[in-house]
């Protein structure tokens, strides 16, 4: 629904009419009409969506919302998200299907630390919140509770996978009416690894129905990113506070260091590794040298450079998000977390692959003010990108939340 934008009567105009005569009192009744409306508008997903920015600036003063921990500067709506945040704190529920055994693949995240913590927390985080439910005649949302990094971690191959997966849902679809009111549009599912990918890929009704939630959402593997949700990948437990507000000793212009294991990563080593203004190194940066090195480069560091891996994504983002370096992402089709909510162009360097050529002359283009803004807006998000036990408000549970409550609006069943 789009709120078109009328000529505003001059406010000498405005004036003339008296309150008490009948044109008077139309047009009051019309002005209120449109400010509800307006309202009643914000409250719709489809809304969220075509608000063009000069409406949600010049609507402000109607809502008159306040929200210390909403930063305005980085969000792409920032009244209509806490509009859409409190509702959906009020309102919204999520039924987590009790079957399965937890000590197989099931209710339970195979642990919460490492690379791939974002599952387990997640897990974990839905049973702790305010959001799940016990009566699924409740639920705006199904939770399909199985954990593919339990799978790899017991050794399970990728052909068992699928046929668990499968088996398990088929099983929901067979004991519970919910699946077939939508097809599976109302259920979702979590994974963090691209094993969780590669093991429900085979499972073709799971994936074109269900809302996937995935830390691999790539354009170019069926990821869509209407239906989709990005999922943050997030190294926890840091092994350093997080860092901000000390531009002064960030000294260094850009750092990566990893496994060439994407072509991206190849000929980023191979053009910059030897420069002298960027530190590339073409593999982890070895503990011998001396504990955490690799992560107080962080610190030194202005950009830090996230080339896909495997797959388009890098636990290497949230990394330096925490750590308070530019992140400089650089993959394609990438549909990037939050980026519903986010503008990342106000805190990161989104470039394609082509052009890791041009990198450190991209990089020096920026200038020290467009820095110094890049990096405060950078601390401002950090809190979005933080796993908390039990979730806290706009962690990065409740962003994931939130993005589960735009697109269950446009579910009809």
């Amino acid at each position: 629904m789009i709120v078109s934008k009328s000529t505003p009567l001059p406010s000498s105009s405005f004036a003339s009419y008296s309150l008490c005569s009948l044109q008077g009192s139309l047009l009051t009744l019309a002005i209120l009409t449109l400010v509800s409306f307006t309202y009643l508008s914000l409250k719709s997903f489809h809304s969220s969506l075509s608000l063009p920015p000069q409406t949600n600036s010049s609507i402000s003063f109607l809502l008159n919302l306040q929200d210390s921990e909403v930063d305005a500067d980085v969000i792409h709506f920032p009244n209509i998200f806490h509009l859409n945040y409190m509702e959906m704190e009020k309102n919204f529920k999520i039924y987590v299907y009790p079957d399965g055994d937890p000590n197989t693949f099931y209710q339970t995240p195979r642990k919460l630390t490492g690379k791939y913590a974002s599952e387990g927390y997640f897990f974990q985080n839905i049973r702790e919140s305010r959001f799940l439910t016990h009566d699924p005649e409740q639920a705006h949302l199904f939770f399909i509770p199985i954990s593919c990094h339990k799978m790899r971690g017991k050794g399970t191959s990728y052909e068992n996978m699928t046929i668990i997966v499968k088996d398990y849902v088929e099983g929901l679809i067979d004991k519970y009416p919910y699946w077939n009111r939508t097809l599976g549009a109302d259920h979702f599912f979590v994974t963090c690894h691209d094993v969780g990918v590669r093991a429900t890929e085979g499972v073709s009704f799971l994936v074109k129905n269900a809302i996937r939630v995935v830390c691999s959402p790539s354009y170019d593997v069926a990821f869509i990113p209407h239906k989709d949700v990005a999922l943050p990948q997030v190294l926890q437990p840091f092994a350093l506070p997080r860092g901000g507000n000390d531009i002064e000793n960030r000294t260094n212009l850009g750092f990566w260091a990893g496994h060439r294991n994407s072509k991206i990563r190849v000929i980023l080593a191979r053009v910059w590794e030897n420069d002298t203004e960027l530190d590339i190194s073409n593999n982890r940066i070895s503990r011998a040298i001396g504990p955490l090195v690799y992560q107080k480069r962080f610190y030194r560091t202005k950009f830090c450079v996230c080339p896909g891996g495997s797959q388009v994504n890098s636990a290497r983002i949230a990394d330096s998000i925490h750590y308070g370096c530019v992140p400089v992402i650089l993959s394609n089709y990438y549909d990037l977390p939050f980026n519903d909510i986010l503008d990342w162009r106000k805190f990161a360097v989104i470039l394609n692959e082509r052009d890791v050529y041009q990198l450190k002359q991209i990089l020096k283009n920026i200038s020290d003010a467009e820095f110094v803004s890049l990096h405060n807006n950078l601390v401002k998000v950090q809190k979005h990108f933080q796993w908390n036990s039990p979730p806290i408000r706009y962690d990065a549970f409740h962003m994931v939340m939130y993005e589960l409550w735009l697109r269950h609006h446009v579910i009809k069943y």
